[in-house]
Formats: structure tokens, C-alpha cells, sequence
């Protein structure tokens, strides 16, 4: 049957009051609803891919130095070499982010679910799989293709926070978020705890190896990158059958009928439920498009809480990957695990790998996986701000302390110890702060239309102080001597974290309250008419899932 055109109402008709009414009784539904199994489905979904990303960005640690055994001159890579498949990553998570952040808006979160997990599979598996020949470089083509990684990587950050947002409770909201981020910190540690398994499994062959000519490494790397195709595969299937939040079908696809009628379902038993022969109702609503973005966001009311999240998200990924990133580096230059004097050769080889893992492990363990889940346990009781203002505030602290006493610390046993527990207290306060919030507010405070796309660029901005920090990592540290810079970067670290406890205050609360609430937009009028109507077999989109 072809569309039939029908004259839009007044908005003050008795069926645009009773559609708006529609409209807000299924989102309380939503905001209202008790935590159930099929939020439970939403988080081990949506948590995968964090842990996948986790796995995939962090793991570089240990094989870079696996990498730089077998093709780095001097059995190291060179810095330009370090830094090349370290930073590729952020890199291409930048465009990841603002790409499917887009998408996720423009075409639907269900639709481009699953696409950025193929790209990360793909990345990965590419990685793995890296060979060299007279005219291909192998350090040149693992650059490649963690920078296609790291565009599928970005992709999952906006889909990943939007999804449980979208389908939470105003009460739990808060903590299914953070849940989700919170399996950065386990992708962390599985990384190292592989490549400890495998440097184990691997001895007796590494200790066979020629010490000039070191081949077993080589494996190492390989089966460390390319396990972390194992839970990206595993999720694919449900990332494929999640169905479409509510939220897109009633205010982007604009089919209200159909998006009551899913909220129900979902609320019910967990699944959605589309007939192929209902009769669509588009209702005349505000749209996506290039003026009406320039609209919302030219008032400073939006536009200060864009730019609050995108500088918040900045400054904390300049620390959080400056110290990611180079755990191995920092390690060493304290002394902390470094191999014994005495210890030569391949032994020497093994004994370092061993103990770069087992620095990363208690790194992970001691900061980064308690702070973020006393950060979940919290955040829906005292609120996203004064988390995020709080660990910005120890932060500047903490990294204060760790530069301008380097020296001092680092010159004695007790004084390392001590320096590796500042370090921890850095990682449980990046996650039990803003590590953990930076990307729960844009997946909040914008309305639906935008929100995606202002969590792809938040998250982009983000990702930008990565690379910077990387680079300026790798070129700053050996001023005035081999890692002699290290204690200035923390130095610098600390005005970044000062500088995002004035971001923090640009954006507002948004603990206990409901999306649409926050998009500063009108929502007892949101609906202003009748757009068309037309049969749900005829194009509309298929949203239903298990």
C-alpha cells in the first residue's frame, strides 16, 4: 500500500495530547522499572565490548616488548616504532567515535551493533596475522591494522554507554553504565594474565633460543593479540539480536504506537515484539538535521555541557593513557621488577616479559577494578559531579606528589614501594572518578536525537588527549637523560587534572533524573502533529530481538 499523505493536526487535538500523553506514560514505564534479567542481558552485552576494547588497547604493553625482541634493532623498538603501534589506536578510535556516533543516531543503535565488533574482529585478527617481506614492514602493517582496530574500538564507545542508558531505570542508570565501563578494568587484566600464561608456557622454548637471534617471541605476540578475537566472537550473535531502544523508535524513527508497544514487551519478558502488518504513525516531532543541531547547541545551555564533557573527557585521557600506555616504561624507570643483574641472555629475556605481566596485574588489581566498582556501588547515591570533581581533585594530588618527589622516591627500595602504591591510588581514583564518568554524562544529558553523536564527540575529544599524551610521552621522557623527563610529565598530569575539576562544573547533575528531562527540551508538547502513515512491512525498520 503507498504512503497516504494526511494533513498534520493542531497540536492542540485531542490525539496529538493523547500521544504525548502516550509518549510520556511509556518512558515512566522505562524510568520506573525494576532492575530484571533483561537489564542483566544488556550489561554482559554491551560489558563485552569494553572488556574486548580493554583487551585489545592494553595487551600492546606486553607485546610490543614481544614485538621489539624479534624486529626491533637492539632487540627494542625504536621509539618512533613504540609509539607508532601504540598510538595507532587512539588514533583510529577517534574516527570510530564521531563515525558511528552519527550513525548510531542517524541510522539506529540495533543496525550498527555488531558492524564495530566485525572491524574489531577484523583488526585483530589482521594483527596476528602480520608478516614481512622485501617490501612490506611488519611494525608498518601492525600500525594498519590496530588503526582499523581502534575505528571499530570507537565505534563500540557510544553504542555501548547509549543502549543501557536508553534502557535503564532512573535509579540504576547510573551504575548499568558504569558497570559496563567497569569491564575495561577485567579486558586490563586478562591482557596481562594471558601474556603470563603464555611467557610461562613458552619457557623452555625461550630459554632455547639463540640470545642474538630470538624467534619464540614472535609466537608470543601473536597468540597475545590474537585471543583477543575470542570474546569479540563470542558476543557477535547478541550484539546482532539486540533489539532497538524504545527511545530511537518513538523519537528518531517517530513511530510512538510501536515504541509503547515495545516498552511493554521488554518490561514483561525481555523481548520485543513487531507485527509486520500494523499501520505505522509517524508523528511530526523535532528532527535530526544540520540546522536544527546548530539550533540546539548554539544556546550555551547545551553548548556548555558539550564542551564540560568533552575537556572533563580530555584531561582524564591524557593521564589515564599516558600511564596505560607506558606501564612498562614507568616500571622500569623506577626500578620496580626490572631483571636481576645477574641474569643474562635469554633468561634475562624471560625474567623481564614475567615480570612486565605481573607489574601490569597488580597494577589492575590493586587500582583500576576496585575504583571503578566503588564508582558503580556509589554513583547512583552520590551523585556523577562530585565523583568526577573529587578524582580529578586527588588526582592533581596524587600526581603532584609522584613528580615532584620522583627523585626522592625512587632512590630507595621502601621509596619505590611506596611510589607503586601512589601509582594504584592514581588508577583507583581515575575509575572510582572520572575515568568512570566522563562517559556516563554524555550518554545522559543530551536528547535522543543527538546523543550518540555528542557521546562520539566527547569521547573523540577524549581520545585526542591519548594520542597527545602518547606523543608527548615518547618525546619528552628522555630529555636530559633516559626517562629523566618521566617526574615532569606527572607534573603536567597534575594541571590537566586541575584543569578538569573546572570542566566538572560546566555540566549539570543528572542522578535520579530522566533523559528528557535533561535535553532542556519542552516534553509535555514534544509531539506537535501527524506525519504519515503506512504499513510496518513497507520499509519501516525491524527493531525486534531476543
Amino acid at each position: 500500500m503507498a504512503e497516504e499523505k494526511i494533513p498534520e493536526l493542531d497540536a492542540r487535538s485531542d490525539t496529538i495530547v493523547e500521544l504525548n500523553a502516550r509518549r510520556r506514560a511509556a518512558l515512566a514505564e522505562v524510568d520506573n522499572a525494576s532492575f530484571s534479567w533483561f537489564h542483566v542481558k544488556i550489561l554482559v552485552v554491551t560489558g563485552i565490548g569494553f572488556f574486548t576494547d580493554s583487551y585489545d588497547i592494553f595487551a600492546i604493553n606486553i607485546a610490543a616488548t614481544m614485538i621489539g625482541y624479534v624486529y626491533g634493532k637492539g632487540q627494542q623498538l625504536s621509539t618512533n616504532q613504540d609509539l607508532g603501534v601504540k598510538v595507532a589506536t587512539p588514533a583510529g578510535t577517534i574516527f570510530g567515535q564521531l563515525i558511528f556516533g552519527w550513525l548510531a543516531d542517524y541510522v539506529g543503535r540495533k543496525r550498527m551493533y555488531g558492524v564495530e565488533l566485525m572491524i574489531i574482529i577484523i583488526g585483530t585478527f589482521g594483527q596476528a596475522l602480520a608478516g614481512e617481506a622485501h617490501a612490506v614492514n611488519i611494525i608498518a602493517t601492525i600500525v594498519l591494522w590496530r588503526f582499523v582496530m581502534g575505528v571499530g574500538i570507537g565505534g563500540d564507545y557510544p553504542l555501548s554507554t547509549v543502549i543501557p542508558s536508553e534502557f535503564a531505570s532512573v535509579k540504576s542508570r547510573g551504575a548499568l553504565i558504569t558497570a559496563v565501563g567497569a569491564a575495561q578494568g577485567w579486558g586490563a587484566f586478562t591482557g596481562a594474565l594471558v601474556g603470563l600464561i603464555i611467557t610461562a608456557a613458552y619457557k623452555d622454548s625461550l630459554l632455547r633460543d639463540n640470545p642474538d637471534n630470538l624467534v619464540t617471541p614472535d609466537a608470543m605476540w601473536r597468540l597475545l593479540i590474537g585471543l583477543g578475537c575470542v570474546p569479540g566472537a563470542v558476543a557477535l550473535y547478541f550484539r546482532l539480536t539486540i533489539p532497538e531502544t524504545p527511545r530511537f523508535t518513538m523519537d528518531i524513527e517517530r513511530n510512538v504506537m510501536q515504541a509503547a508497544d515495545d516498552v511493554e514487551h521488554f518490561l514483561k519478558n525481555g523481548t520485543f515484539v513487531v507485527d509486520p502488518d500494523a499501520i505505522v504513525q509517524r508523528v511530526a516531532a523535532p528532527r535530526a538535521s544540520r540546522r536544527d543541531f546548530r539550533r540546539y547547541f548554539s544556546r550555551w545551555k547545551n553548548m556548555k555541557i558539550l564542551i564540560g564533557t568533552c575537556w572533563s573527557w580530555f584531561a582524564i585521557d591524557i593521564s589515564f593513557y599516558g600511564l596505560g600506555l607506558n606501564t612498562a616504561i614507568i616500571l622500569d624507570a623506577i626500578g620496580f621488577g626490572s631483571p636481576s643483574p645477574d641474569l643474562t641472555g635469554t633468561a634475562a629475556v624471560y625474567e623481564n616479559l614475567r615480570n612486565i605481566c605481573i607489574g601490569n596485574l597488580i597494577l589492575t588489581v590493586a587500582g583500576q577494578i576496585p575504583g571503578a566498582y566503588v564508582c558503580v556501588f556509589t554513583i547512583d547515591r552520590w551523585g556523577r559531579k562530585p565523583i568526577q570533581a573529587m578524582g580529578f581533585a586527588v588526582l592533581a594530588v596524587l600526581f603532584v606528589i609522584m613528580g615532584f618527589a620522583y627523585d626522592r622516591l625512587t632512590a630507595s627500595p621502601a621509596g619505590t614501594r611506596f611510589f607503586v602504591f601512589l601509582y594504584c591510588m592514581c588508577n583507583f581514583f581515575s575509575n572510582f572518578g572520572p575515568n568512570s564518568t566522563v562517559s556516563v554524562t554524555p550518554g545522559e544529558a543530551f536528547p535522543t536525537r543527538y546523543r550518540a553523536t555528542a557521546h562520539g564527540i566527547s569521547a573523540a575529544s577524549g581520545k585526542v588527549g591519548a594520542v597527545i599524551s602518547q606523543v608527548g610521552f615518547a618525546r619528552l621522557k628522555d630529555i636530559g637523560g633516559e626517562d629523566h623527563f618521566v617526574k615532569h610529565i606527572l607534573e603536567i598530569f597534575a594541571f590537566f587534572m586541575l584543569s578538569g575539576v573546572l570542566s566538572t562544573m560546566l555540566i549539570p547533575e543528572t542522578m535520579g533524573r530522566s533523559l528528557e528531562d535533561m535535553s532542556n527540551e519542552d516534553q509535555e508538547e514534544f509531539i506537535k502533529g501527524m506525519a504519515h502513515v503506512k504499513y510496518q512491512g513497507e520499509g519501516a525498520q525491524n527493531h525486534s530481538g531476543s
